[in-house]
């Protein structure tokens, strides 16, 4: 699975509610949540979501368990999202919607171009190649697919 896209950079310990406030949770329009994805963060930074790939800091998407913030990010345009570490339930919250996510310590300059393979198990950055830490095939196979859903519905 390759991909690229200019790199939208953020800190570390990006928690979900700086992803999508709660307030914008009372309702399950997906469109709503991407309108207002980062919003307490950086109002400006939605704009440059589409078609990009965020590199983040260290303990990416910690705080609550609400799959509502990697589903913003997507409904956003984000590409995958790479980080050194991930909150455990927000890392497998993006690979069951479909979303990469790679662990990587990836050096980020605001738009630059990042390229990745997962298969292949690499992320490359002004020229040079990181090494990602490699997905079960399992995993893999449910991005391939486009989520959990998409996967167990082509399995039966």
């Amino acid at each position: 699975m390759y991909a690229e896209g200019k790199a939208v950079c953020i800190g570390s310990d990006i928690d979900t509610d700086l992803i999508i406030a709660g307030r914008y949770l009372r309702t399950k329009d997906r469109s709503l949540w991407a309108e207002h994805v980062f919003e307490d963060l950086d109002p400006a930074l939605r704009k440059r979501l589409n078609g990009a790939v965020i590199v983040a800091g260290k303990n990416m998407g910690c705080g609550s368990s609400r799959e509502q913030a990697v589903i913003a990010l997507k409904e956003a345009g984000v590409k995958a999202v790479i980080a050194p570490s991930f909150a455990r339930i927000f890392f497998r919250n993006a690979i069951n919607i479909g979303l990469p996510v790679l662990e990587a310590e990836v050096a980020c300059d605001e738009g630059m171009i990042v390229q990745f393979d997962i298969d292949a198990g690499w992320v490359e950055s002004h020229g040079v190649r990181f090494a990602i830490r490699p997905l079960s095939p399992r995993m893999r196979s449910i991005l391939h697919a486009g989520g959990l859903v998409p996967y167990w519905r082509a399995r039966q």
